[in-house]
């Protein structure tokens, strides 16, 4: 196994020093770059590092980091090549017709060896911060080179996401989030630079836009759904069909609409008529006028290709199952992409993002520096333990970080509930949130009230296009004489932090 790969070749000028290839640090640099504006495109917090990870192919040379502190355990990878060999499978005939069967091999070879580097990533990070995946290798020279990204793990839980582990048919990896789905397709960039005469050249030269490989990362998401109904994702190209019907108009006017992807019979599907002759899901117009006749509780029925009956939701869904989807066409050329009532995705003329602005890291960071002079780590940590708990509320939450809890809480005492002062960990968080009314608490995350009624003058700020969760802790922070900061969780996963310098302007 392992049969020898054809060696790319390395004819660049050499650089000062390298050990696998001139030139690497430079790809690594690039890559870095790379990483960097493709996924703070979706979430600035989950702070990408690239790394690149040499297994060298026979055991006489060592194993190659670059950088080479980059922090990865070079130690534990001296065994892979053996795992590798252990987790081998055989290709399967349908690799066999679409790779030939040599390239077929390798690609199983290669696959197995992501797999061993994998295993021990997750070894190696075990509950910590960071989080590894390793790209499929790419041998150069006397190398097996494996681009290893790393990102915050909880910036990554925050994002929402399907079942990981799904593979298509020949065990391509599936995506389970859009992240997921663009650290995949950035994965094959680099796969595709490595294996370039001049490794990595294009990557140095010509990268690929940031845009152009997020919008490859939603056509990989959507390949999920429609290989969970059985339909041939290659087939169904879900992502670019269901971009051509949100960017039609019918009788003028910005179509919306709900489109509900399951197979026929679903227990929690109801249909209320049938269509006589399925329409094809790229029959454009007809879906576009289909859709027309959509409601909030009657929706299209489609499996994946065809739309076939009008109908709606009964029963509770188990989500678990992940076999019935929900596509919401909600403005001009704008749709999203729902599961169990979560958005997954939202695609804008055609260019995929995560669903809503979430919470920030470092604009809470910076809120908590200028309101209260908060510079300690710990104490940022504590209190961003706590908001990523709260924000995780399906029904929305909200809560008020002011020097003078006890004073406010004791002034609003008829119109909340008082609570011995107590340091707020991530369960007592998700209990206190889970009941209507704000949290009050101090810069040291202790809270001394809850279900708060807030009050504060009306001065024209607020929106009517927001809640009344969001408008009252507006005229709050606005009214409030002391330094204080709200945290809006919306029931639609909207997150706003309101300071008395970030206030909207008069209306």
């Amino acid at each position: 196994m392992f049969s020898p790969l054809p060696v790319v070749s390395a004819q660049l000028a050499p650089a000062d020093e390298y050990v696998i290839w001139p030139f690497q640090a430079q790809f690594q640099r690039a890559a870095q770059a790379s990483a960097v504006s493709v996924l703070a495109d979706l979430d600035e917090d989950l702070q990408p590092v690239l790394s690149l990870l040499g297994i060298p192919v026979d055991g006489g040379l060592p194993v190659c980091l670059e950088p080479d502190d980059c922090g990865l355990p070079a130690d534990r990878f001296t065994n892979v090549l053996t795992r590798a060999e252990e987790l081998f499978q055989p290709h399967t005939p349908q690799e066999h017709t679409m790779y030939g069967r040599d390239n077929a091999l390798r690609r199983r070879e290669m696959l197995s060896l992501r797999h061993a580097v994998q295993e021990v990533l997750d070894a190696f990070d075990g509950t910590g911060g960071q989080q590894s995946f390793a790209s499929v290798p790419v041998r150069i020279n006397e190398y097996y080179v494996v681009p290893v990204l790393r990102i915050r793990r909880k910036a990554l839980r925050m994002q929402p996401a399907l079942q990981p582990s799904r593979y298509y048919t020949d065990g391509k990896p599936l995506a389970s989030s859009l992240v997921q789905a663009a650290m995949l397709r950035f994965g094959e960039e680099c796969m595709k630079a490595l294996m370039e005469p001049m490794p990595g050249m294009s990557m140095l030269t010509r990268p690929r836009d940031a845009d152009e490989i997020i919008r490859a990362a939603g056509k990989l998401l959507m390949d999920t759904p429609a290989q969970s109904l059985g339909t041939d994702p290659s087939n169904a190209k879900l992502f670019a069909t269901l971009n051509t019907i949100s960017s039609l108009r019918y009788e003028g006017t910005a179509g919306i609409g709900q489109l509900l992807l399951a197979r026929r019979g679903h227990p929690n599907i109801q249909e209320i008529f049938a269509l006589t002759c399925p329409t094809p899901l790229t029959d454009y117009r007809a879906i576009r006028k289909l859709l027309q006749m959509t409601s909030n509780d009657v929706c299209l029925l489609a499996d994946g290709e065809n739309a076939y009956a009008m109908g709606r939701l009964v029963g509770e869904y188990g989500g678990a199952r992940e076999d019935l989807f929900t596509i919401a066409f909600v403005n001009h050329y704008v749709w999203e992409f729902r599961h169990a009532g979560r958005v997954l995705m939202r695609a804008a003329y055609g260019l995929p993002s995560l669903p809503h602005t979430r919470l920030s890291r470092s604009q809470f960071r910076r809120s908590l520096r200028h309101t209260f002079g908060i510079t300690d780590a710990g104490k940022v940590e504590r209190l961003w333990d706590v908001l990523l708990e709260a924000s995780r509320q399906s029904h929305g939450t909200l809560l008020v970080i002011t020097t003078e809890a006890l004073a406010e809480a004791d002034r609003l005492k008829l119109q909340c509930t008082l609570i011995d002062p107590v340091q707020l960990t991530p369960l007592i968080t998700r209990l206190v949130t889970a009941i209507d009314g704000a949290v009050l608490l101090d810069p040291e995350a202790y809270c001394y009230s809850i279900g708060v009624i807030l009050d504060g003058k009306a001065s024209g700020r607020g929106s009517s296009t927001r809640g009344a969760r969001y408008n009252s802790a507006l005229r709050y922070v606005e009214s409030s004489p002391y330094p204080c900061v709200a945290i809006v969780v919306s029931e639609d996963g909207l997150v706003d932090i309101l300071t008395k310098d970030n206030l909207p302007e008069l209306e």
